[in-house]
């Protein structure tokens, strides 16, 4: 019986092991700009996409409370540290919403459909096997479109991994959020295809319900909207 039960504990942590989180921006500590997220002990991930978790799975509903906001350049680029190495294969993106008038980025809590996607990396194929970019990485980079309006924004990281995600609700999001102030921005372009989380992603969407390791050639087609460009 203590043999199973050893067993047993062996199988969990090894399950668990490859679970990440993305708890702070490269130069900042841990939860210090970034909310701090529900998994921030266990690593799990979000699987329920119509759930408000979703959109930046933080520990407390609401605003960013005492989280402090980070200042960021319009066309300048921010890094994401991931704890540990991103393990799983599968999508990486990011979003950002502007902050409305009358609150900060402490006090939005990222509510309504005011989510852009600023990037969507996709994969390669080795055979019917998709393989991404950003697996193993432990840091992950993103560029702040240099044409938007100056002033405060959420900042979501979202990488779903993919391995099980041949069954609906297979695939497994780790997310978190990001306070930011951007400056030196020229204005020139207001973000279009704008989404709210929960409501940018059926579970049954292709890019979240899809065999990657046996997928006959087709090609990804990304959860969400089109990356907004300058």
């Amino acid at each position: 019986m203590l043999f199973k039960a050893s067993l047993l504990l062996l199988a969990t942590a090894v399950d668990a092991a490859p679970h990440y989180i993305f708890g702070n921006l490269k130069g900042t500590q841990d939860w210090q700009v970034v909310r701090m997220t529900a998994n921030h002990y266990s690593n799990a991930p979000v699987t329920d996409v119509t759930s408000e978790a979703i959109r930046c799975y933080q520990n407390t509903p609401g605003g960013g409370g005492s989280t402090s906001t980070y200042k960021a350049r319009a066309g300048g680029t921010i890094t994401w540290t991931a704890n540990p190495n991103i393990y799983h294969p599968g999508a990486l993106s990011a979003y950002m919403a502007k902050v409305p008038a009358g609150q900060t980025a402490s006090t939005f809590d990222g509510a309504g459909a005011v989510w852009f996607k600023v990037y969507q990396d996709m994969p390669t194929s080795s055979g019917s096997q998709m393989n991404w970019p950003s697996q193993n990485k432990a840091t992950v980079d993103f560029k702040v479109p240099q044409c938007l309006a100056d002033g405060d924004y959420l900042f979501r990281i979202e990488h779903v991994a993919l391995h099980s995600a041949a069954k609906e609700n297979g695939a497994q999001f780790y997310i978190s959020c990001a306070q930011l102030t951007v400056d030196g921005g020229s204005g020139a372009k207001t973000p279009t295809d704008l989404v709210s989380f929960p409501g940018a992603y059926k579970p049954t969407d292709p890019g979240l319900m899809i065999n990657i390791y046996s997928n006959g050639g087709k090609a990804y087609t990304p959860a969400g909207p089109a990356v907004f460009k300058c």
